[in-house]
C-alpha cells in the first residue's frame, strides 16, 4: 500500500522530483515495470495472496490481482502489447489476462527451480533460466511444454533477456560468463524459431560461488551490459 506517513513525505518531499514510498508487508524480491512506463509490478515471494502486486504511476494506487496464493513465485512480467500478465513459479509459467482477470494458459517447463524469465518483443514465445542450468524455450503457439531446452551453462542461470530490435537473446550465469544467441522469431508461423550459439562473453570474477548476477541489452544498441558478484557492471559491445 502507499505509505501515507507525514515524516516520510517530508522527507521524500526535501529530494528533487516527485517520490512514493511503497511499503511492503515482505521483502521485495522482484520488480518489473510495463513498457510505457505507467504500471510496475512487485513481488514479495514469502507472501500470500498478497505475493504480486500491481502498482500505477499515474494513479498512485496498488492493487493485488490475485486472490488466491501462488505458491513461490519467482518472476513476474507484463506482456509487451497486451493486457496479459505472466507469473513464474518455480516450474511452471502462469499467463493471466488482466482485463478479464482469468488464467488463459500454463506453461510447464522441464526445470526444477526457475530463476529468469523473459518474453521476446513478438509476445509468442518465453524463455526462462533455472538455477539447474537449463534455459527453456516456449512457443505458445505451438505447445503447453518447452519447444526447445539449451544446456549450455555448467552453473546456476542468473538471467535471461531478448533485445528489443535485433535476433539476439543472452543469458548468463554463476560460472562468470554470458552466452549470447541468435534468436529468430518469423512471422510465418509454420517456421519454427531459430535459436544459434553466437557467443561466450568473459570478464567477471567468481566470489562465493556467484557469477554473473544480470544482464540486459541497451534498448536501441546491439550493446549488453552485465553485473558481476565482483561488483563490476561491464559493457560488451
Amino acid at each position: 500500500e502507499e505509505d501515507d506517513d507525514d515524516d516520510e513525505d517530508k522527507t521524500a518531499n526535501n529530494i528533487p522530483g516527485t517520490i512514493h514510498i511503497l511499503k511492503h508487508r515482505l521483502a521485495v524480491t522482484d520488480i518489473t515495470w510495463h513498457r510505457k512506463g505507467n504500471y510496475f509490478a512487485t513481488v514479495m515471494a514469502d507472501g500470500d495472496s498478497d505475493a504480486v502486486a500491481i502498482h500505477s504511476i499515474v494513479k498512485r494506487s496498488s492493487q493485488i490481482p490475485f486472490k488466491k496464493k501462488i505458491n513461490h513465485v519467482q518472476r513476474v512480467l507484463f506482456h509487451p502489447s497486451q493486457p496479459v500478465f505472466f507469473v513464474a513459479t518455480r516450474t511452471r509459467v502462469r499467463v493471466y489476462n488482466l482485463q478479464t482477470q482469468s488464467l488463459v494458459k500454463k506453461l510447464l517447463s522441464s526445470v526444477k527451480w526457475i530463476s529468469s524469465m523473459a518474453i521476446h518483443p513478438g509476445g509468442d514465445n518465453v524463455v526462462v533460466g533455472s538455477y539447474d542450468r537449463r534455459l527453456n524455450w516456449f512457443d505458445m503457439d505451438l505447445a503447453a511444454r518447452p519447444y526447445k531446452t539449451l544446456r549450455y551453462h555448467r552453473f546456476a542461470i542468473r538471467q535471461v533477456c531478448f533485445h528489443n530490435n535485433y535476433p539476439l537473446l543472452a543469458s548468463c550465469s554463476d560460472e562468470g560468463s554470458i552466452h549470447v544467441f541468435h534468436a529468430r522469431v518469423y512471422n510465418d508461423y509454420m517456421q519454427n524459431p531459430l535459436i544459434i550459439p553466437v557467443k561466450i562473453l568473459k570478464g567477471h570474477s567468481r566470489v562465493d560461488d556467484l557469477g554473473v548476477l544480470d544482464c540486459v541489452f541497451h534498448p536501441r544498441q546491439p550493446w549488453l551490459f552485465s553485473a558481476g558478484a565482483d561488483g563490476s557492471i561491464k559493457l560488451y559491445t
